[in-house]
């Protein structure tokens, strides 16, 4: 039987201004509906935006470390209910349930770091350049920031944003993907239970026009984006009208170099996981693999040969490897991808079906797929596909590995196998990404760690660690003259 779950505004669950709704489905099994969700609209936004700016006035005043104490209580409460959210999501958006686990686990991790944070919101003091004079610099919370989060990630990026934003004293309006509510609503009444005051954190569901609406709002100080280049764009650009602050995270076309120095399996080991983990819909995925051609028949016959033998299914279920991905629209993006690298000349080595085989049959399953004999000029080397494909091409030297890595639009995570030093040296230095991996795949963040891009990965602004505090707070700088008298800086600092 369906659930039905509603907007979170000023403490109280409603439904929408709209009165119409959505469902959510298992993309394992299409017959298995999580929940009916509202489809809200502007006048949701609208009263969303009222709560947290009331709420705001008395949020930013209240003490940053008691701040930390109803997050800390929220990483216990989400620990707590770790396996039920972990099953939860796994039956929203598909991922196998170790994966889940580790979602969920990624935004108790994230709490507990926040909430550190709440004894370190540290400014500088400094040096006046006239005598009598004291000089410093503090942290500021910004005012209501709208949130809008993916699916992929259903718990741990809304607490990448969700999180920092409240450890720096603002108030939330957040918007999570359409695909993904119902792990939403788990991860919001973890605060609600933890004793976060009302309005503080307003969640809106709902599609484009709730997403518009809260980029569009003029009392939205800050809007957070993950999502594609293609809407981050469109985000931007409507902030920049507004001169709103905005800090985007979007695509990648992630790759692994495989010198001829490699540990084999553990190179081998790091692409299987990298392009097939979360059936490739992450934005850290290993798209884009060069394997030095000394190695390169036996890394592609072996990594052909386990990505066959890989278990496809619904990731409740011991044993399956590979979830669905996450719907029918998505499915049919990735194998028009796929037809798009064979019509280009590529060499399709395993893969490239839809699967409806038995016991796959109400789900959006599509098989590991892996190519080859791939150019750089191809679609499927330049484009984000987000599905579980991969391309393997030859490489003769370290330099023309950097070369080919460094030829995409995005800049996200790379990853380079080898046990030479002055190469991975050089890869930590030459390679244009936000993340470098040496001898590990392309996937793994962790959040003491800064995780964003360069190009067109995003806007310059990292979320997770210290630095997602520049996101979510504003630096004032400070002075105080105990001279007496008036004193000219410039002027009379002789």
């Amino acid at each position: 039987m369906a659930k039905s779950a509603w907007n979170f505004i000023d403490g109280k669950w409603q439904t929408s201004s709209s009165g119409e709704i959505f469902e959510s489905r298992n993309p394992a099994d299409q017959r298995d509906v999580i929940g009916n969700y509202p489809e809200s609209n502007q006048a949701d936004v609208e009263k969303a935006v009222q709560a947290a700016e009331a709420a705001y006035t008395d949020w930013r005043l209240v003490p940053p470390p008691k701040r930390a104490d109803i997050i800390l209580k929220a990483s216990r409460i989400l620990l707590e209910r770790k396996e039920t959210i972990a099953r939860l999501m796994t039956r929203e958006m598909g991922k196998v349930l170790k994966e889940a686990r580790g979602d969920v686990q990624e935004a108790i991790d994230m709490a507990q770091y926040v909430a550190g944070e709440g004894r370190r919101l540290f400014g500088q003091t400094t040096t006046s350049e006239l005598r009598n004079k004291f000089a410093m610099t503090v942290r500021m919370p910004i005012g209501i920031c709208g949130l809008i989060t993916p699916w992929n990630f259903p718990v741990a990026i809304p607490s990448w944003k969700i999180l920092p934003a409240l450890i720096c004293g603002n108030t939330v309006v957040f918007k999570p993907a359409e695909d993904t509510p119902a792990c939403a609503v788990e991860f919001v009444k973890a605060l609600e239970d933890a004793g976060l005051p009302r309005g503080v954190v307003n969640m809106i569901h709902g599609g484009v026009i709730a997403g518009e609406a809260i980029v569009h709002h003029p009392k939205i100080r800050l809007v957070s984006f993950t999502g594609s280049s293609e809407v981050g764009r469109k985000v931007a650009s409507q902030c920049g009208k507004n001169l709103k602050r905005c800090s985007l995270e979007m695509g990648g076309k992630n790759a692994q170099i495989v010198m001829e120095d490699a540990d084999l399996e553990l190179a081998l080991e790091g692409a299987l996981w990298g392009a097939f983990g979360t059936s490739g819909q992450r934005c850290t995925a290993t798209s884009r693999i060069y394997v030095h051609q000394k190695l390169y028949d036996r890394f592609r016959r072996t990594l052909v040969e386990r990505a066959k033998k890989l278990v496809l299914g619904n990731g409740i279920k011991a044993g399956v490897d590979v979830g669905p991905v996450i719907n029918g629209e998505q499915l049919k993006r990735i194998h028009h991808y796929v037809e798009i690298g064979v019509r280009e000349g590529a060499k399709l080595e395993c893969g490239g079906r839809i699967l409806k085989s038995k016991g796959l049959e109400r789900g959006f399953f599509y098989e590991p797929t892996i190519f080859t004999q791939v150019k750089p000029e191809m679609t499927i080397m330049r484009e984000e596909i987000f599905g579980p494909v991969t391309c393997i091409m030859p490489i003769k030297n370290f330099d023309q590995a950097i070369q080919e890595v460094n030829r995409t639009d995005y800049g996200l995570s790379s990853s380079i196998y080898t046990h030479d030093i002055d190469r991975a040296m050089k890869a930590i230095r030459d390679i244009e990404a936000g993340i470098t991996y040496i001898n590990g795949p392309t996937i793994g963040a962790e959040v003491h760690l800064p995780f964003g891009g360069v190009k067109c990965t995003g806007n310059g602004h990292r979320e997770a660690g210290e630095t997602a505090l520049d996101i979510f707070s504003e630096w004032k700088s400070v002075f105080i003259d105990y001279s007496g008298k008036l004193q000219k800086a410039q002027i009379d600092a002789d």
